[in-house]
């Protein structure tokens, strides 16, 4: 090894201990999964959710150091109140921001309305941003935060039904680098996984229909659609101090699905 690198703890590069992380959309889906994940790898996690029973239901199975938010952040105006009792849960700010809360309706062009179309838009890209926008002065006063968005295959590409999903995930992809570009002197580095097809309440019409779930599994490299597992190392990867210096990029966690 070359003297003139650094002395780095490699094992303590994937380390959560200490820090506080902060899950929108914890009650069910990749949400969950990746607060679960957060938790039981040492951080202390708030999860934020709008179905309290759901909620409660996490927090029982999950071990480690866990607080609940009940709030339905599609109202927009909820935000500021939610991230104040997100601070509270723990009294500071939250290190890590992952926003995992989201809808897909799967509406043709043709069925969209102005009201679904906001909906989308609203939960998938509006909030994601207000509450990053309000928890990063805190994360920029320690001097370090971690920002992880929920892209999707259609922050890349088309899928039938997807005009107002592939819209806010398509700004998804463009937020997270203009979150990057905003906080990163600061010491908030902000990045995206994009999961392919993964077994959610979201995709549950996917996965109903085994033609339609086979058909996506070919046409992954790895020939199967997602587990919940795959996703744990890249979000440990993007919450701790292994990617100090990896911001405004999306990472797809979906088997080689977008490099066919």
């Amino acid at each position: 090894m070359s003297r003139n690198l650094p002395q780095i703890a490699y094992g303590s590069l994937f380390s959560l201990a200490g820090r506080v992380a902060c899950v929108t959309g914890a009650s069910s889906g990749i949400g969950r999964a990746m607060a679960t994940a957060l938790a039981e790898s040492g951080a202390r996690v708030v999860g934020v959710a709008r179905r309290a029973e759901r909620l409660a239901d996490w927090q029982a199975e999950t071990q480690g150091e866990t607080a609940v938010v009940e709030m339905d952040l599609a109202d927009l105006d909820t935000v500021p109140a939610a991230a104040r009792m997100i601070e509270a849960r723990f009294e500071e700010t939250p290190d890590i921001l992952v926003n995992a809360a989201g809808v897909n309706l799967r509406q043709p062009a043709a069925q969209v309305t102005a009201e679904s179309w906001r909906q989308t838009l609203d939960l998938n890209l509006s909030v994601p941003f207000l509450m990053a926008q309000t928890l990063a002065p805190g994360m920029a006063a320690r001097g370090w935060g971690r920002i992880i968005n929920i892209a999707s295959l259609q922050s890349a590409r088309a899928l039938p039904g997807g005009i107002a999903y592939g819209a806010s995930k398509g700004g998804i992809a463009q937020l997270t680098r203009a979150m990057a570009a905003e906080w990163g002197t600061d010491g908030i580095t902000a990045n995206a996984i994009a999961p392919g097809f993964f077994p959610t309440e979201l995709t549950a019409p996917v996965f109903a229909d085994a033609r339609t779930a086979t058909h996506h599994a070919s046409a992954t490299c790895i020939g199967r659609n997602g587990r919940m597992e795959d996703l744990v190392g890249p979000l440990l990867f993007l919450c701790s101090r292994a990617s100090d210096y990896v911001t405004g990029q999306l990472l797809a966690v979906d088997g080689g699905y977008t490099a066919k």
